[in-house]
């Protein structure tokens, strides 16, 4: 039997949403309910890919398989495509298995051309309503389909509107409309060269190759990245029966929520535009009216749509995001979809819906998303700054959180100054899909125009970052590189900061205070407790981090990195003292320097972490780092030192090296300079010794972690030094410690060698960062300047610094976890580096059976969330 690749609505359910997309199935499902959607089909998924197996064509078989639907949707209407007399008119969406708001393209009113379009206005008498669907279309499939500028049609019908002295599209007569028609024609022409595409077949075809094209837009592209998506899942066509809210003012458009998606209270959210097409909302071309006031002007359509708004989250038992159209009086359902939604309200809804019996907490706990979880942990503005700041302006408070930066008016100004580090508010009129990488560097987002429901804030509150749309009284001057609110003119470059919570725009800075979580949160993070196997530890090198990483319910420290310590003042100058030592008695005299202070950092952050297990990872990167860089500070050296200026530049010559990240750092340091490693064992040890007197009751364990080892002899080297140092200190000081030696696993030869080291390691700990440059051969410094060729050319579909790279780097994490063990048995097992706060790299530790997995404090709740949802997915 031929494969299937288009399916009528009444032929899909809800569970084929990896074949039809999340749209299709869930148009289907609602279909199925005997809601009120308008009739249509989808074409897969799976046809998707084929278009790219097959050179960007879209095969004659899948061809005629989507022309035979559209027969059968013509017979159930009643309608013919292309005929003027009785036209059927459908749109085209995308809609791809994950939801990706703002990525996919819509074109509404397909069907239409010259002679359709009078058969139209005859057929609704109503002129001006069949020539503004014509415009639109034009418009539409000019931009998405023949990718041709937009920007000139809105000045086309900003000009037509300054002519005639009107402020509202809607002002514009039938005639006007046709005048703008003409316009449109003619602008295509002069763009393209050929006439606009008359042929509805041709117009429909063409739409559909342009919505799998834009499954590989630059954008989605990066949205994909973001999020997780495999390029591989392509995405679905959904052609559906046209139905309109353009007809006058018993119809409108609207989108609603069943809960609020910015605070999560359980009530009807949503916006709606008398007389509008679906675009117009989300566009936030025109400023939409409440979803309660629909009650007032059509009270039958407001309660049949609040009923159909209760079943579906009934019946997915989830917040619901939909989309309507009310065609004359009667309602339409044009999309239903689990709603995206802020992390408060995430959480909010998640436990409000346990407490209706509704769902499990373990269910509830597989509802947030881990990475929202960003969003609460990060600072707000200091209330006391906050009530002496003057605001200059108000807008919709679209997407909470505070957000201090300097003012930038394009998403390349945006991304470019993040790079550097630069905290930015993004001002737009309204942003629009190719803005999603400037949105993803700005700390804030502020539009002119668009509502609660618009691009801008429903990205924002996806990402987490704090938004204020529709800020009407925002003067633009975007050419001139300023805007004008409040008396106020704000420049390109001025600080500003945003009240995502309140709407409130301030011409000025204001300082933020640390984020505090209770309440639900801590109800959800308890039910994530209970479900999770894997132990969340943290990085961290001072008391103060450690401290915060405890009130996010850090278990342990897995890496406290000892050179950190190593670059204050006093300190700086004891490190370079030692390295400039040319024998192995001056090196002491200045590592016993250093011995009081490592030891004070080490008591503190025992005293920090109560008995929680600490793993220290000794001395790492290579000595060049600590020498001095400029003239004044070698200067000043020689002169503390009593020894030549040229002699310093002599050793920090013989420092430099041509590969740092492969050079003399590591366990290399302490099998050359055994002094090193003896002086760090003091300071842990004493360190451990001393807390342990005040606090026996918290039984502390030093872990001491022997950092680039690719070789056992080398880890048992150095352990010797370890264990004989640490050893005569126990029986100096009469009392019982235990400590345990381990290494970091990031050097593949340790990971392949793993049953050797592991009968000297006691625990391993990988350091997925290096193991990830030692695997790919590239460094993370270095990596950036290259990699976005990889991922135009599809050979990486993203960043392996960021997110681990499961096939290759994962399997010599398994490896070597499977022959430590196998050596071992009880061996403790964990991950270190930046991926131990990305879940899905925390989903794989899990998979491997790792003890622990330690991140950044503020990443410590998503891998603790993340962690749950992995052992309730994959139970061990």
């Amino acid at each position: 039997m031929m494969k299937k690749f288009v399916y009528a609505f009444s032929e899909g359910n809800a569970k084929m949403r990896e074949l039809l997309g999340g749209k299709g199935a869930n148009l289907a499902e609602m279909t199925v309910l005997g809601l009120p959607v308008p009739q249509g089909f989808t074409i897969t998924t799976e046809a998707c890919t084929q278009y790219y197996e097959d050179d960007r064509q879209v095969s004659p078989e899948i061809e005629a398989e989507i022309f035979e639907h559209l027969a059968k949707l013509e017979e159930l209407t009643g309608k013919k495509f292309g005929d003027p007399s009785n036209p059927l008119l459908v749109s085209v969406r995308s809609g791809a298995r994950a939801s990706m708001p703002g990525m996919m393209d819509t074109i509404l009113n397909l069907g239409l051309n010259d002679q359709v379009v009078e058969g139209f206005a005859k057929l609704t008498n109503n002129e001006r309503f069949a020539y503004d669907s014509y415009r639109r279309f034009i418009q539409m499939f000019s931009d998405v389909v023949m990718e041709v500028p937009k920007h000139q049609f809105e000045v086309i019908i900003d000009q037509m509107k300054e002519a005639k002295g009107v402020t509202l599209d809607t002002e514009l007569d039938a005639d006007d409309l046709k005048e703008m028609v003409v316009r449109f024609k003619a602008y295509y022409k002069e763009q393209k060269n050929e006439d606009f595409p008359q042929q509805p077949r041709e117009q429909l075809m063409e739409a559909v190759k342009a919505v799998f094209r834009s499954w590989d837009n630059p954008r989605a592209i990066y949205y994909r990245r973001m999020n997780d998506i495999p390029s591989s899942w392509g995405t679905a066509v959904n052609v559906q029966t046209m139905v309109f809210g353009n007809t006058g003012n018993t119809s409108g458009t609207g989108v609603a929520f069943t809960r609020d998606p910015a605070t999560g209270e359980n009530r009807l959210f949503g916006e709606f535009l008398v007389n509008a097409q679906g675009e117009d909302v989300v566009a936030g071309v025109r400023t939409p009216q409440h979803i309660d006031e629909l009650k007032d002007i059509m009270p039958d359509v407001y309660n049949q749509f609040c009923d159909v708004a209760h079943r579906l989250e009934q019946h997915y038992r989830d917040m619901q995001d939909m989309e309507f159209t009310i065609e004359n009086g009667k309602l339409f359902m044009l999309q239903t979809r689990n709603g995206k939604r802020t992390a408060h309200a995430a959480i909010k809804i998640a436990c409000d819906l346990v407490d209706e019996g509704m769902i499990t907490p373990q269910e509830a706990v597989c509802m947030v998303e881990p990475k929202q979880l960003d969003s609460l942990l990060h600072p707000q503005f200091d209330q006391k700054a906050l009530k002496a700041a003057k605001e200059i302006g108000v807008g919709l408070a679209a997407s909470p959180g505070a957000a201090c930066g300097k003012v930038v008016f394009t998403a390349e100004e945006a991304t470019e100054e993040g790079k550097k580090g630069e905290a930015v508010i993004l001002v737009r009129l309204e942003t629009s899909p190719e803005d999603i990488e400037g949105m993803n560097h700005a700390k804030g987002i502020l539009t002119v125009r668009g509502g609660m429901t618009s691009h801008a804030a429903v990205v924002a509150r996806g990402m987490g970052t704090c938004c204020v749309s529709g800020c009407g009284d925002i003067v633009m001057h975007e050419a001139e590189g300023y805007f004008e609110l409040g008396g106020r003119k704000i420049s390109r470059g001025e600080y500003i900061s945003l009240d995502g919570s309140t709407g409130k725009i301030y011409g000025e800075a204001i300082p933020t205070v640390a984020a505090s979580v209770s309440g639900d949160f801590g109800r959800l993070m308890a039910w994530a407790d209970e479900a999770r196997q894997l132990k969340v530890y943290t990085n961290a090198d001072t008391p103060k981090d450690a401290v915060q990483a405890l009130s996010f319910g850090a278990e342990g420290i897995g890496l406290c990195r000892t050179e950190h310590m190593f670059f204050e003042g006093v300190r700086i100058k004891a490190v370079r003292e030692m390295i400039l030592s040319k024998a192995e008695e001056q090196r002491r005299v200045a590592l016993a320097k250093l011995l009081p202070m490592q030891q004070g950092d080490f008591e503190a952050i025992y005293e920090a972490m109560q008995g929680h297990p600490v793993t220290i990872r000794f001395l790492d990167p290579p000595l060049h780092e600590f020498v001095p860089h400029t003239e004044a500070e070698i200067k000043e050296l020689s002169e503390e030192m009593n020894i030549s200026v040229e002699e310093i530049h002599n050793v920090i010559a013989s420092l430099h090296e041509f590969n740092p990240m492969m050079g003399h750092r590591g366990c290399r340091l302490a099998v050359s300079y055994p002094e090193i490693a003896e002086m760090q064992t003091q300071a842990v040890i004493n360190a451990a010794i001393n807390v342990s007197r005040k606090h026996p009751e918290w039984k502390i364990v030093p872990e001491i972690m022997i950092p680039l080892v690719g070789e056992v002899k080398e880890l048992a080297y150095v352990k010797s030094v370890v264990t004989k140092t640490a050893d005569e200190l126990i029986a100096q000081s009469g009392m019982e410690l235990h400590y345990k030696v381990g290494t970091m696993i990031e050097i593949p030869r340790a990971a392949v060698t793993a049953d050797e080291i592991a009968k000297e390691a006691e625990f391993f700990s990988f350091g997925t960062n290096d193991l990830t440059q030692m695997t790919f051969g590239f460094s993370r410094d270095d990596a950036g300047k290259f990699l976005n060729y990889y991922y135009d050319k599809k050979i990486y579909e993203f960043d392996p610094f960021a997110k681990l790279d499961q096939a290759g780097v994962g399997k010599l994490v398994e490896m070597a976890c499977k022959l430590g063990r196998q050596t071992r048995p009880d061996i403790k097992l964990g991950i270190c580096g930046e991926h131990g706060g990305d879940p899905s790299s925390v989903e794989f530790c899990h998979k491997v059976g790792l003890t622990y997995v330690s991140c950044s404090p503020f990443r410590v709740p998503i891998a603790r969330l993340a962690a749950a949802q992995a052992a309730i997915k994959y139970p061990r």
